[in-house]
């Protein structure tokens, strides 16, 4: 057998490589696994025009997705055709593992690894092709997405999906895993396996070409600067950022004076966000920069990071601002406690821990609360940023993630 044919052949599905952290999750597996072990082809769909395009990441890494342009989020008929031309592009290459990523990628890409497993004459003896499928949660939609009918259908979706066409299902994070096993019921507990995400330590340092924020947008030396970087979407909720903004401001006139908020992102509900920007009288201490390619270098610029999400798997923007060295200040929901370190102690409705504070989603008063607490305390946002660092450097590499992957793939190997 030959070097090339002895490689385990990977194919490796999202539904689309649109701004966000799993684009940037399945370029770096794509792209950095050991090509003398495995052959890797990536898979993904087309992106809206409102969520901004990460294929330009790909590319730069020197990979050439294959595009089927049917495959999008939402539930379509052109699912059907959607699964079809998968089958025939596994019928092609003859994975020995298809790893599918996201709901969407998720529900299409292991209906057409089932149907490729089995649709072969050894089916009549009961021998699928030797074929695994592995599917990774970055999220999940099981709440804050969709109403209450169409949610139940998707957790029904998925239980089916954990039981009949995955061997093994990945989170990336302890919690995660608990939400979704435990409380929504999806697989079993000895198909899970825990693997944290991984990022480019050294995207962040490299040089920044162009003007920096402040002078881009003729920002003074004094306002500490605020950042939050993501789609400008429902699940997000900036409008939640925007409210805390205004009840600081409400008790402290001189709040533009001492912060500058960044909203580092694009997305559908852009003009209704900065109608609420000015409806609330902040358009003096709020900027929209729309998306930039630059935004992974952007948090040296920033003195804090926040996150307001109703609803997260572990999000990459707060591990980017860690490394960043910057502390945090988030909702806590889904993964983002998992990349806090020990929980020191909790005060007036926050929690405090050791990488930045946290709050119930959905909470203005406790959340303006721990924003004030940070402002009031330089000493405490450097040493917070310090430990987040070091934190991130140690356990949320890129090539920590792509060992794991690779243990997990030989692990599996048919």
């Amino acid at each position: 057998m030959n070097a090339t044919s002895s490689r385990l052949k990977i194919v490796r599905i999202i539904d689309r490589l649109n701004v966000g952290g799993p684009a940037k999750h399945v370029t770096w597996l794509t792209a950095g696994l050991d090509p003398a072990e495995f052959e890797t082809t990536l898979i993904t769909g087309t992106v809206p025009p409102h969520e901004g395009d990460m294929t330009w990441f790909a590319t730069a890494a020197g990979i050439e997705p294959l595009i089927i342009k049917e495959m999008s989020r939402e539930l379509s008929p052109r699912d059907l055709l959607v699964i079809f031309k998968l089958l025939r592009v596994f019928w092609r290459l003859k994975p020995q593992i298809i790893h599918t990523h996201k709901a969407k990628a998720g529900a299409a890409g292991r209906v057409a690894a089932w149907l490729y497993k089995w649709l072969t004459p050894s089916a009549l003896w009961l021998c699928p092709r030797p074929c695994r499928v592995v599917h990774t949660f970055h999220g999940h939609i099981f709440h804050s997405y969709y109403g209450a009918a169409k949610t139940r259908l998707f957790v029904w979706i998925e239980r089916v999906l954990a039981r009949l066409c995955t061997d093994c299902i990945i989170t990336i994070s302890q919690q995660q895993r608990r939400e979704i096993n435990e409380v929504f019921g999806v697989g079993r507990t000895a198909q899970f396996r825990v693997i944290p995400l991984g990022i480019d330590l050294a995207e962040a340092q490299r040089p920044k070409t162009g003007p920096t924020l402040r002078a881009q947008y003729r920002l003074a030396e004094e306002p500490l600067t605020l950042g939050i970087v993501g789609r400008l979407c429902e699940v997000k909720n900036h409008a939640l950022l925007l409210r805390v903004l205004a009840y600081l401001q409400a008790q402290q006139p001189d709040l533009p004076e001492r912060l500058h908020c960044f909203i580092i992102g694009d997305g559908e509900l852009r003009a209704s966000l900065e109608a609420l920007t000015d409806e609330l009288k902040l358009r003096h201490c709020v900027t929209f920069t729309g998306f930039r390619d630059d935004a992974a270098a952007l948090y040296q610029e920033l003195d804090l990071v926040a996150l307001t999400s109703l609803n997260e798997g572990t999000p990459l923007t707060l591990i980017e601002a860690l490394n960043s060295g910057r502390p945090v200040l988030a909702t806590a929901v889904g993964g983002v406690v998992d990349i806090l370190g020990a929980q020191l102690e909790a005060l007036d409705g926050f929690t405090r821990w050791e990488h930045g504070l946290t709050a119930a989603s959905g909470d203005v008063t406790a959340l303006a609360q721990a924003l004030r607490y940070l402002l009031n305390r330089p000493e405490l946002r450097k040493q917070m940023g310090a430990q987040g660092q070091a934190f991130v450097r140690t356990a949320l590499s890129r090539e920590r993630l792509l060992r794991d992957i690779a243990v997990l793939y030989r692990e599996m190997a048919p």
